[in-house]
């Protein structure tokens, strides 16, 4: 019985044993996991769990570009940028979307439209997109966000950059404007693309859109720390981007509001050149409208006010409006027949007026005057704008030579390349019309055609370079509005253009004649001409025409010399006029606005000393001697009283470039 409870006693002891041991063994492997699981988070994945960690703690952000500003040519800053605040919400990042644009609405005082907005615009992108709340903060709005930030869970606020026009419609048609980049942007423009980031403005038109690669910046990045509930607490790191091009014009702001105080309430256009540099001095297009108003998306109500204003203030008309140049082709017209020798300065033609118009295969082609000119000769034709003398030196000249000298001279091209969305215009021949039209071309059409009527299309710009061309004796010049630092002097160019006139050969051998003087890369301002008095002979009767009684624009002449100016008026008809309509001889105020002629004026000045060539148009403004010539009157005493300014201002420069 002894043994039996000994037995028992000993086999109790051994399980006990055992299960203690068991226990501890239990015990050791869950100690010695649980410091090898704490060996690992410390040591081996340290990294991994402190990158998680700061991923949490820290955020990086990709800043939006600095863009590059324009200045004018006295380094007035015309497109400039601004500090803006804006709200984004990345959807994905919301517990609740609805409560917080709740929220939202009633710290800022959000309209319901508004909402809905913002609610259609986050179901048709996706999750992970970047959704703007609000473009355009003001100081006090961007405080409350950040003071209210630990209650809205996926809203951030944020510092980024927004264009500003100071001079507002001054500089639309040049300039254009800037609009948030959309998917046709990204896709067309790998730049763009780049660069991108949520609420990123790009050029749209204009200087802005032809220049984007030079003005968009690059990107900066932001590193900092955030709390619990996303709010910035401190900085970490900051890698500044680089601002995009500074861009200066050849423009000069006060020229430029000018003109458009001149063309207020009209539609038209006015360009200002250099005749020696190509310089554009002003280039406005009226009316115009505001392009701070398509900063942050303009509304449908303004929209749809500027796109059905009949007077047209969405289109550029100075290098992409077509109009019948009119009498303004004349002293071209003449230059021509003169180079062609068709005609000599002493040709004598009788207009007779409306009663005994020229006739052609059963038409009839009518002089302006009603009572007729009596004989003229081409110095009085020109001074007088005949036009029975131009279809008589149009016809003996023909379409086809008027066609080369058009050309040469600047019309049926573009002039300042790929900048705008510049249209090249019709300069018609024969070969032009049976390409284009398939037809032969007719005689009654070269006469219609030498008083700038009929198929001939030209811009404002390309008739300022016609006379810049004729002013500046009758050299090539090359336009720009962008300004170059390394532009050479007028010195420089009057010797070059003397060379030019010297070493005009008639086999046309003049460009391998200069290459040997000058570099192949410099410009040569070839003679565009036969013989140079011809040039003289038209610059003299288009003097005459603005000086002299009976010239077209002598109303408005000028004594003083150091504003004296020489033009052309032009009286483009934009409709055919019936025999009816011609006995009636209404006033322009009498005829619907949309029949009226367009008024037109090309002019250069000061004549003594010429330097500035102006086109100006008025559409449908009537007579050009009435309603375009008197603002020349205006103008050129504006520019010319700023000349020196401008030259001033050009030593400076070149003095800095030499430097």
């Amino acid at each position: 019985m002894i043994g039996s409870g000994e037995d028992s006693g000993f086999k109790k002891s051994n399980t006990i044993n055992r299960r203690m041991f068991i226990f501890a063994a239990a015990k050791a492997v869950v100690f010695f996991g649980i410091v090898g699981r704490l060996f690992s988070l410390q040591i081996s994945e340290n990294k991994k769990y402190l990158t998680l960690s700061d991923k949490n703690r820290l955020r990086e952000a990709r800043l939006p570009p600095v863009r590059g500003e324009f200045v004018d040519y006295f380094g007035k800053r015309i497109a400039k940028n601004l500090t803006v605040y804006q709200l984004h919400v990345v959807p994905e990042q919301v517990e609740d979307f609805k409560t917080l644009i709740v929220r939202l609405k009633d710290i800022l005082n959000l309209s319901n439209n508004h909402l809905q907005e913002l609610i259609k615009k986050k179901n048709n992108q996706k999750p992970w997109e970047t959704l703007i709340v609000s473009e355009n903060l003001t100081w006090d709005e961007f405080s409350k966000i950040n003071f209210y930030l630990h209650e809205l869970s996926g809203a951030r606020p944020v510092l980024t950059v927004g264009r500003n026009y100071p001079y507002n419609e001054t500089y639309t048609h040049v300039l254009g404007y800037v609009s948030e980049a959309s998917v046709e942007d990204l896709v067309t423009n790998e730049t763009i693309k780049e660069r991108n980031v949520p609420g990123l403005r790009v050029g749209k038109t204009g200087l802005e859109k032809a220049l984007e690669k030079e003005l968009i910046g690059t990107n900066g990045v932001q590193r900092f720390e955030v709390n619990a509930y996303g709010k910035r607490i401190n900085q970490i790191d900051f890698k500044e981007g680089e601002q995009g091009k500074t861009i200066k014009l050849t423009i000069d702001t006060e020229i430029q509001k000018y003109t458009q105080e001149l063309l207020n309430g009209r539609a038209g256009s006015i360009s200002i050149m250099d005749i020696y540099t190509g310089e554009i001095i002003a280039m406005n297009s009226s009316p115009s409208f505001d392009p701070n108003l398509f900063l942050y998306g303009i509304e449908k109500d303004k929209w749809k006010q500027i796109k059905k204003d009949p007077l047209k203030p969405l289109l550029n008309k100075t290098v992409s409006g077509l109009y019948s140049p009119g009498s303004t082709i004349k002293p071209l017209v003449a230059l021509s027949a003169l180079e062609n020798d068709v005609i000599t300065t002493n040709l004598k033609v009788n207009c007779r007026g409306h009663k005994h118009p020229l006739e052609l295969y059963g038409m009839k082609y009518h002089c302006w005057k009603k009572q007729g000119h009596g004989y003229m000769s081409l110095q009085n034709a020109i001074k007088q704008s005949c036009d029975t003398y131009f279809y008589e030196a149009a016809r003996l000249l023909g379409v086809d030579r008027l066609y080369k000298t058009a050309k040469k001279f600047g019309l049926g091209n573009v002039v300042l390349g790929e900048y705008f969305n510049e249209k090249k215009g019709v300069v018609p021949s024969t070969k032009w019309k049976k390409e284009a039209i398939g037809q032969n071309w007719y005689l009654g059409e070269t006469l219609i055609n030498g008083i700038g009527q009929g198929y001939i299309q030209t811009t404002p710009l390309q008739l300022c370079l016609m006379t810049a061309q004729l002013a500046n004796g009758g050299h090539k010049i090359y336009p720009k509005i962008i300004y170059d630092n390394n532009q050479e002097t007028i010195e420089t160019i009057k010797q070059k253009m003397k060379f030019a006139e010297e070493n005009k050969l008639k086999d046309s051998n003049l460009l391998s004649a200069t290459e040997k003087l000058f570099k192949k890369d410099e410009k040569t301002y070839d003679a565009l001409y036969r013989n140079k008095e011809n040039v003289k002979f038209v610059l003299d009767a288009m003097f005459r025409s603005t000086n002299e009684i009976y010239g077209t624009s002598f109303s408005s002449k000028i004594e003083d010399p150091k504003y004296q100016f020489a033009g052309k008026t032009g009286t483009a008809q934009v409709k055919r006029i019936t025999e009816e309509e011609r006995e009636l001889d209404l006033k322009t105020n009498q005829i619907p606005y949309k029949e009226r002629d367009h008024a037109w004026y090309v002019a250069f000045g000061p004549y003594k000393n010429p330097r500035y060539a102006v086109s100006i148009l008025v559409e449908h403004g009537g007579s050009g001697s009435s309603t375009a010539a008197p603002i020349a009157k205006k103008l050129f005493k504006f520019v010319i009283d700023r000349h020196e300014l401008r030259e001033k201002e050009k030593k400076k420069n070149l003095a800095t470039t030499d430097i």
